[in-house]
């Protein structure tokens, strides 16, 4: 390449006709985009509906009213069907929903017509009315059974100082056991007491004045551990120690814990004077298989 200016000729080196041309690759205007490039780099438009609207949820085949999915503004359907979304179709064109279909079904029914599920559905479906944020269909169930007593459980639970941790403290305890005898089953010793103080029939038309009137090294007196590997109490309820014992079993069952458990006597530790613990040890037996 030849540079010329004025009367003085200056031939390139080659050094320099390297530069030049990387120099014109610098300041190249931007190629023309493709197609496809043009298509990603524009906004999708919203997603059309058909009236008829039919569904695959977790390989379940469903059809219902776009009106239907959109009867609540607040809820995932109603988002995921307004347009804004776009929702992949299967090879049959059904608009696939990637969520076990199981109780898909009742979640259609209470769009529909507003009707529940049986009792023995309610949590199942209580489970997916969350995950699709339906709020009319999740306090209706919370005002039936079984999960309108389940609220009234859970606040007794309320009153129980570390249930769920002394819950897990039962299963691995009998979960080492089991494994350091290579035994089917487990034994352990579970204290469950409602009252502070300890409580003989004699002294039950007392138990105000043995309560409150005691001072505070007097009280000091009376507070041990019951040689036990997990205890529960006290706390102040209407519930006793067998509404208690009840909600220990329901929720180990609840894991699939095989649990039984039976009355074995009282903590006999005595205290002062004449008073003697008296709270009741059970023994909880924990079947692995």
């Amino acid at each position: 390449m030849v540079v010329v200016t004025g009367q003085n000729k200056v031939s390139a080196t080659p050094d320099d006709a390297m530069s030049s041309s990387d120099a014109e690759d610098d300041f190249q205007e931007p190629a023309t985009p493709t197609a496809t490039q043009a298509a990603q780099a524009l906004p999708l438009l919203p997603q059309q509906f058909p009236e008829v609207v039919p569904l695959n949820v977790g390989g379940m085949f469903f059809t219902t009213r776009l009106s239907t999915l959109r009867r609540y503004e607040d809820t995932m359907l109603a988002a995921m069907f307004s347009g804004r979304h776009y929702i992949p179709t299967d090879a049959e064109g059904r608009y696939f929903i990637d969520r076990d279909g199981t109780y898909f079904g009742d979640i259609l029914n209470f769009l529909r017509s507003g009707d529940l599920p049986p009792r023995e559905r309610v949590r199942s479906v209580y489970k997916e009315a969350q995950y699709y944020s339906i709020g009319p269909l999740l306090d209706n169930l919370e005002d039936i059974q079984p999960l309108k007593g389940e609220k009234v459980r859970q606040a007794f639970l309320g009153l129980m100082p570390y249930y769920k941790d002394h819950l897990e403290r039962i299963v691995e305890i009998a979960k080492l056991r089991a494994m350091q005898r290579k035994a089917r089953f487990a034994k352990l010793k579970v204290c469950v007491f409602k009252e502070e103080m300890p409580i003989t029939p004699y002294e039950c038309p007392h138990f105000n004045s043995l309560r409150f009137e005691r001072s505070e090294s007097e009280t000091k007196l009376f507070e041990h551990h019951c040689e036990v590997d997990v205890s529960f109490g006290p706390w102040e309820a209407v519930a006793d120690v067998y509404d208690l014992l009840h909600c220990i079993v329901t929720d180990l069952s609840a894991r699939g814990i095989t649990v039984d458990h039976q009355c074995i006597g009282v903590c006999d530790k005595h205290l002062i004077n004449h008073y003697y613990c008296k709270r009741p040890i059970y023994e909880f037996k924990i079947t692995w298989w």
